[in-house]
């Protein structure tokens, strides 16, 4: 099946979703890959995290040299068009595997 080019003027999820995405994938991913997976900079991740742990969607813990991110549960999409389900519900789906399974680390 052939699929069209994505258009540059919009996409489905905001690099906000998408660095919680990474994080709901792996708790101690490094801003670093982050970064690479959502096509940002280092420096825009970082202010995405802290956007997102000011706002309740996560928080960290330092060990060693790295982070450990947790996602916080029950937290609700911020637009009240939105509303409903927790983010939790959303993350679950857009951190499956390929074949379906749940993702492991999505409470």
């Amino acid at each position: 099946m052939d699929h069209a080019p994505a258009s540059p003027g919009w996409t489905f999820l905001t690099n906000h979703a998408r660095v919680l995405v990474q994080v709901a994938r792996d708790p101690g991913i490094r801003v670093r890959d982050i970064a690479a997976h959502c096509l940002l900079t280092e420096r825009a991740v970082m202010r995405i995290i802290a956007d997102l742990e000011q706002d309740g969607y996560l928080t960290h813990t330092r060990e060693g040299r790295t982070n450990h991110y947790r996602v916080l549960p029950g937290t609700h999409l911020r637009h009240p068009a939105d509303a409903g389900p927790p983010v939790s519900d959303l993350l679950a789906v857009l951190t499956q595997a390929p074949d379906g399974t749940a993702s492991p680390t999505v409470a």
